[in-house]
């Protein structure tokens, strides 16, 4: 009835999601038996082999012609819906259209794995290889996704999305589907995958629901002066990411801020961004740059999602469109 799953742990998850997600039990149990297992899930799971992090590497991944020329045209064909996403949410513009791009490419890559296997795959057969084993979050994902497709009339077996489970444009997991997505142009349903009105709503919703700072810029320039204590130097970085300090504090330790940042008045975080074997770049991250890293805990990927979407944003502008990047 379970298929090729281990008996113990499919039953346990099986009893889990009943419990938890108050669906049938016949039908999870039918539905973890149609499940197959995925060696290239398996595979893709576990961390890369080491290598040194490389901002401008990472950067020209994601800041190219064909997200730049892609990103353009979805914003001048979509504007109205990023226009109410910013009016209702307090997120521009340009920083949601910085995550759809990198997240997708605007809904060009969002995944050809059956999420039912991925998931099954990652909850009863989690890679006992990996340094720590994720099994019960993807167990607790694969019941979001059974709610979700109950609440939603989808067929599970049908669904598709990326090897960890996560599903449409703005590659959202099920759990963020059910807490945070919006019908956004209240056509009926939430989907996410063809309707890029509620995607651009979701990302949204899910920004200001993680504290999105409505006017709050993302982050300031910095440059470290090359004198800088050694000490000094590692308690500004030790709390990487979090905004720590005032910029009163910053400017007593020696860091020359824009007048910009001097005039921020709330948290900053001195966030370094390695270059291999080139000195490192550096920048104040605002409460809202922590923000944008909910959605992937990586400072990388949060500026990355920054300077695409003013890119995109500018190149649409550049077009006609009556929208630009800005502050707020």
């Amino acid at each position: 009835m379970l298929g090729d799953w281990p008996e113990q742990p499919a039953q346990a998850l099986v009893a889990d999601i009943v419990q938890r997600n108050r669906l049938p039990q016949g039908l999870v149990e039918r539905l973890i038996g149609k499940a197959q297992y995925v060696p290239t899930v398996a595979r893709l799971i576990l961390p890369g082999p080491p290598a040194k992090k490389n901002w401008r590497v990472y950067r020209s991944r994601f800041l190219d012609s064909l997200r730049i020329g892609a990103g353009s045209d979805f914003l001048q064909e979509f504007g109205i819906w990023f226009q109410r996403a910013q009016e209702r949410y307090g997120v521009p513009p340009h920083i949601v259209a910085g995550i759809l791009g990198v997240e997708t490419i605007y809904g060009r890559n969002m995944g050809n794995f059956r999420v039912l296997d991925a998931l099954s795959t990652l909850a009863l057969r989690f890679p006992s290889q990996a340094p720590r084993d994720r099994s019960a979050y993807f167990g607790a994902q694969l019941g979001d996704f059974f709610q979700w497709c109950a609440q939603d009339g989808r067929n599970p077996l049908q669904v598709r999305g990326s090897y960890a489970g996560a599903i449409g444009m703005p590659q959202f997991m099920p759990e963020s589907i059910l807490k945070y997505a919006v019908d956004f142009d209240q056509g009926g349903g939430i989907d996410l995958i063809n309707d890029p009105a509620d995607a651009i709503g979701s990302v949204a919703s899910y920004l200001a629901a993680k504290g999105w700072v409505r006017g709050q810029p993302t982050h300031f320039a910095l440059q470290l002066p090359s004198d800088l204590p050694p000490g000094t130097r590692d308690a500004l970085l030790a709390p990487d990411i979090t905004p720590t300090f005032t910029a009163d504090q910053l400017v007593a330790l020696g860091l020359p801020l824009l007048p910009q940042a001097r005039a921020y008045s709330g948290k900053l975080a001195v966030v370094q961004l390695p270059n291999a074997g080139a000195a490192p770049d550096y920048v104040l991250g605002t409460d809202n740059f922590y923000v944008i890293t909910r959605y992937n805990h990586s400072a990388f990927y949060a500026l990355a999602v920054i300077e695409l979407g003013e890119v995109v944003a500018a190149a649409a502008a550049a077009a006609g469109a009556s929208l630009a990047p800005g502050a707020s």
